[in-house]
C-alpha cells in the first residue's frame, strides 16, 4: 500500500488532560472575586481533590505511594490516573442531588444558613467516603444485575447508589446456576463487564483479580472442557491451575463471542455443552499480544478485526493505543509489518500511529522488511521533535521534506535501502549537529545527494556521508 503523510499531529487528548478540566473547574479561584469577600478561592483545597480521586476505585495511585504526599506534579504527569467515576463524586460533593426538603434545597445559597449547612454536608460526605468506595466497587462488579435505568451512574446520587448495591457483596467468589444460566444467553458473568455489544459481535471484560474473576474465566472458557464438547482449551479456563493468576496480573482478558452461534470448525459444534455459549469464540490479552481461538490458536488479528463489524476494530483501539504507549520513552522502532506497532498501523494508518510519538522523541526506526509495500512521504510535522537525535527510516521512504533541518540535535540520519527515495534537502548542510548521513542501498546516491552536502563533507572532518 502506499501512505501519505497528511493531516497529521492533531492535539492528543490524553488521560492528563482529565486532571486539567476538572482542576480548572474545582481548584482554580474564580476570575472575578466579590468586593469584601476576600482573596477568592477554589471550589475545594488540593488535598480534599486528591482524597476524592484516591476513593475511586478506578483511579490508579501508584503502589506504595501515599495519597497525602500525592502533588499536581503527579497528576498532570500520570502518575496518578484519574478514574472514571471521579468526576460524579466531585459533583456530588459540590451540588449533591438532595431530597427536597434537604436545608441546602430551602435556604438562601447566599446565606450564611445556606453555607453552614453545606459545611456540615461536606464534611460528612467526607467522613463516609470510605463508604462510597465500597459502593462503588460493588456498582462496578455487578452493574450489569442492576435495573437498566440504574446502569448510568450519573443517574444517581449517592444515597440512590447506596440503594441500588446494598444487597451485594463483595465476597462473592462464584455465580449461581442461575446467573450461569442467564449469562449463557446474556454474556452477563459476574466478575466480568460486557464492555461492548454489536450488531454480530459481544466483548466481556475480565479484570477482576481475584476469585470471582477466575470464575468467569472458567465460565467463558467452559472450565477447560474437551473442544468436542463445544468448549475452549484455554489455559485461563482451567479450575485447579494458575494460569488465569498469570495472565490477569498483567492485564485484563477480553471474551469476544458472536451474538449467532457459527459452528466450530474442529467439532461441528455450535453451542458448548458446559457454558451454554456459542463454540466459536476468541480470548484476548493485549500485554501477551496472544489472540487465541477456541482452539487456543492464534488468530490472524489484523485480519479478524478487519473482515468484521467495524464496531469492533474501533473498540479494541484503546487497547492498542496502550500497547504503543507502554512501548514508546525515548527511543520509538517499528519493523514493518511484524511487531504491534506495525498491527496498528496496518489497522488504523501510520496516521493515527504517528501522531501518538512524544515530542520527546530522540530515537526513530522505520524499518521494512523486504516483500512489504509501504512508501512513506516524510510530512513537515516531522519538525516538531526537537530531541531527535537519530532518525533512521529503511526501506520505507519515498521523500524527506525541509523541515528535518529543523531539528537541532540530529546527528545520525539513515536512510538505508530507499530506491525510492528523491532527493535530500539541501539544508541539511547547515546543520551544526549531524555527523552522518547514509543513503546506502540507493541504485544512484549521486542523483539524490546535492553538492552543497558533497562539498561540506570534504571540508568537515566530522561529517560523513555513505552511499
Amino acid at each position: 500500500m502506499s501512505m501519505n503523510f497528511t493531516s497529521l499531529l492533531k492535539n492528543i487528548i490524553l488521560e492528563a488532560s482529565r486532571y486539567e478540566v476538572l482542576a480548572n473547574k474545582y481548584l482554580k479561584p474564580p476570575k472575578v472575586s466579590q468586593p469584601g469577600m476576600g482573596k477568592p478561592k477554589g471550589k475545594m483545597p488540593f488535598e480534599t481533590f486528591v482524597a476524592i480521586v484516591a476513593a475511586d476505585p478506578t483511579s490508579k495511585v501508584p503502589e506504595g505511594m501515599d495519597v497525602s504526599t500525592i502533588t499536581p506534579k503527579d497528576m498532570q504527569s500520570e502518575r496518578v490516573k484519574i478514574g472514571k467515576y471521579v468526576q460524579w463524586l466531585l459533583k456530588n460533593y459540590d451540588t449533591p442531588k438532595l431530597e427536597p426538603n434537604h436545608p441546602l434545597n430551602i435556604v438562601d445559597p447566599q446565606s450564611g444558613q445556606y453555607k453552614a449547612a453545606l459545611k456540615q454536608f461536606q464534611d460528612l460526605f467526607m467522613e463516609d467516603l470510605y463508604k462510597v468506595t465500597t459502593n462503588l466497587q460493588k456498582y462496578e462488579r455487578f452493574k450489569n444485575r442492576l435495573p437498566q435505568e440504574a446502569r448510568d451512574i450519573n443517574k444517581l446520587s449517592i444515597d440512590t447508589l447506596q440503594d441500588q448495591v446494598k444487597d451485594f457483596s463483595l465476597e462473592k467468589t462464584k455465580a449461581t446456576k442461575e446467573e450461569k444460566k442467564e449469562a449463557s444467553t446474556t454474556y452477563a458473568h459476574p466478575g466480568a463487564d460486557i464492555v461492548y455489544r454489536g450488531n454480530d459481535w459481544t466483548v466481556a471484560k475480565i479484570s477482576d483479580t481475584g476469585k470471582l474473576g477466575k470464575d468467569a474465566a472458567c465460565f467463558y472458557g467452559g472450565s477447560h472442557s474437551e473442544g468436542r464438547r463445544g468448549e475452549t482449551t484455554w489455559c485461563t479456563s482451567s479450575p485447579g491451575l494458575s494460569w488465569f493468576e498469570r495472565y490477569i496480573n498483567k492485564g485484563p482478558l477480553y471474551v469476544v463471542i458472536p451474538n449467532k452461534p457459527t459452528t466450530f470448525k474442529s467439532y461441528g459444534k455450535e453451542i458448548g455443552d458446559v457454558s451454554g455459549l456459542p463454540a466459536n469464540r476468541y480470548q484476548f490479552h493485549f500485554p501477551d499480544n496472544q489472540f487465541m481461538d477456541a482452539d487456543d490458536r492464534q488468530i490472524d488479528l489484523v485480519d479478524f478485526l478487519n473482515t468484521n463489524e467495524e464496531g469492533l476494530k474501533q473498540f479494541f483501539k484503546p487497547e492498542f493505543m496502550k500497547g504503543l504507549a507502554g512501548e514508546k520513552g525515548s527511543k520509538v522502532s517499528v519493523s514493518y509489518p511484524r511487531d504491534s506497532a506495525s498491527k496498528f498501523i496496518t489497522l488504523y494508518g501510520f496516521d493515527e500511529f504517528f501522531e501518538t510519538l512524544p515530542e520527546s522523541l530522540e530515537r526513530f526506526e522505520f524499518t521494512k522488511e523486504s516483500g512489504s509495500q509501504i512508501d512513506l512521504n516524510v510530512p513537515n510535522t516531522i519538525g516538531r521533535f526537537k530531541n531527535l537525535k537519530s532518525l533512521k527510516l529503511a526501506n520505507c521512504v519515498a521523500s524527506l521534506p525541509e523541515a528535518v533541518c529543523q531539528l537541532p540535535k540530529l546527528r545520525f540520519l539513515a536512510l538505508p535501502n530507499n530506491p525510492n527515495l528523491q532527493k535530500l534537502p539541501e539544508c541539511l548542510k547547515d546543520m551544526p549537529s549531524l555527523m552522518v548521513i547514509n543513503v546506502t542501498g540507493h541504485p544512484n546516491p549521486s542523483s539524490i545527494i546535492p553538492q552543497e552536502l558533497i562539498d561540506r563533507s570534504e571540508r568537515d572532518e566530522s561529517f560523513h556521508i555513505f552511499e
